[in-house]
């Protein structure tokens, strides 16, 4: 059986959607799947059990990129083809089913699961190697703990300032992680290293993993953090997504959308849009509420 996922370019969007990919793996055992997305997000997949094939394609003028993308697919007969950018390319393949994303109010992940009428959606799902494994074990080995700190995202007005961070983290560490060290992740490119600077400055004994990693050894990093805090991005839904627990910090955009979705996972969300008026005590206090520190987060 060969089935076909495509998904975003945005690593956020893409991390919702791969416990889609998780739920075909479980329903077709014996599947094999080719999965297209942008290649930003594709080294999320490159881990995916049964993976025939990783197409990462771009974005090109007057959707001419589906174009291309067909051309790469029409030769093949798909069993499914599951559609998570909410595109016509289905209807263009030979295939006995098809299903797409079609839009709707609510959260993110009920939408990627309202492909296949799946209520509730399921969980994200990242797969790391064992090599991924060892790496994030050379880069945190034990005992720990580790806070992993996102200091960046996509656009100024999402970032928490950095002093903020830096408290959050020491009043963190202080009352319920005894001798935590912080972790900084950022993406790559000159752009994400400015974001995540002040911060680096802030706490210059953290470990610093800027741009040093892909996206499925940051996830086995990540696995390994007792607490994450992050901006509204990527880093937060991989979060999320690996198990840690994870604090989103919502301001201008929407958590009732795109609050991260994991086992562990809470959104502190700005009472204005601005990141600014998210206070260091919320972010303590809901660091309290995920590690079962509640009364001691309370004072």
């Amino acid at each position: 059986m060969r089935i076909l996922f495509v998904t975003s370019n945005r690593i956020g969007d893409a991390v919702l959607s791969t416990g889609l990919v998780a739920h075909l793996l479980d329903a077709y055992p014996s599947a094999r799947l080719t999965i297209a997305c942008g290649p930003l997000a594709a080294p999320l997949f490159a881990r995916t059990p049964r993976l025939e094939r990783l197409i990462a394609f771009d974005k090109r003028r007057f959707g001419l990129h589906w174009l291309a993308l067909w051309g790469r697919l029409v030769a093949k007969r798909w069993d499914l083809v599951v559609d998570n950018r909410g595109s016509l390319i289905g209807h263009f393949l030979a295939a006995r089913r098809r299903a797409r994303l079609v839009r709707r109010p609510g959260p993110k992940i009920a939408e990627i699961g309202a492909i296949l009428g799946l209520d509730p959606p399921p969980l994200p799902t990242i797969w790391t190697a064992p090599e991924d494994e060892a790496k994030a074990e050379a880069l945190l080995p034990p005992p720990g703990p580790y806070v992993a700190l996102a200091p960046t995202a996509n656009w100024p007005g999402k970032i928490w300032p950095a002093e903020r961070f830096a408290r959050a983290f020491e009043r963190i560490a202080a009352r319920f992680l005894p001798g935590a060290r912080a972790v900084i992740f950022a993406g790559p490119g000159e752009e994400e290293a400015a974001r995540a600077a002040p911060l680096r400055a802030l706490l210059p004994e953290a470990i610093d993993l800027t741009g040093t990693l892909e996206l499925y050894e940051a996830a086995a990093c990540l696995k390994r953090a007792a607490l994450f805090i992050g901006n509204d991005s990527g880093l937060m839904h991989l979060a999320a997504a690996s198990g840690a627990p994870t604090i989103g910090l919502f301001g201008p955009t929407p958590a009732a959308i795109y609050a991260p979705a994991g086992p562990k996972a809470r959104a502190v969300i700005a009472p204005e849009p601005a990141m600014a008026a998210i206070s260091v005590e919320a972010v303590v206090a809901a660091a309290g509420a995920l590690l079962g520190w509640a009364e001691l987060a309370a004072e």
